[in-house]
């Protein structure tokens, strides 16, 4: 793979069966959108990501366009610049959780908060999305792909 060409159709395909079809920052099913998500590097080429299968992961059009070429942000608790989140060496669980009513996504860790903040986890369209899939039991994941993403 070169960063000039576009990523082939079966790698794509391979990242989306690795990620479950879940967008691998937000979870939400790519099987119930009208839109396929991106394949997209984790790690940008222009900051000397890796052009590698490790560095590759699926994400929704809003994470993906949200993310765009960052890589960490400000936790205003810790004041500290953190990374955000890297679904090839984070485990998901250990950086969010979902709220009670599981709408809404929360950052548990420096990680898990400047991601949720920088990506707009709980933008309104997501929370709207979130709870026509609770009735139709499409949402949340499930508990064991939740972490089936991470090599």
């Amino acid at each position: 793979m070169t960063p000039s060409r576009k990523i082939p159709l079966d790698i794509q395909n391979q990242i989306r069966q690795r990620a479950k079809y879940l967008c691998e920052y937000c979870h939400t099913s790519e099987l119930w959108q009208y839109v396929r998500f991106t394949v997209d590097y984790i790690i940008p080429i222009s900051q000397s990501g890796a052009d590698s299968f490790e560095n590759l992961c699926l994400a929704c059009f809003h994470c993906n366009r949200r993310k765009s070429d960052k890589t960490s942000g400000f936790d205003s608790l810790t004041n500290d610049i953190v990374s955000l989140y890297h679904p090839r060496k984070h485990l998901w669980n250990e950086h969010f959780i979902w709220s009670y009513d599981k709408l809404y996504i929360i950052g548990t860790s420096p990680i898990g908060r400047v991601t949720e903040k920088t990506l707009e986890f709980n933008r309104e369209r997501a929370i709207r999305i979130r709870k026509e899939d609770i009735i139709v039991d499409r949402h949340p994941p499930r508990e064991d792909n939740i972490n089936a993403n991470k090599t």
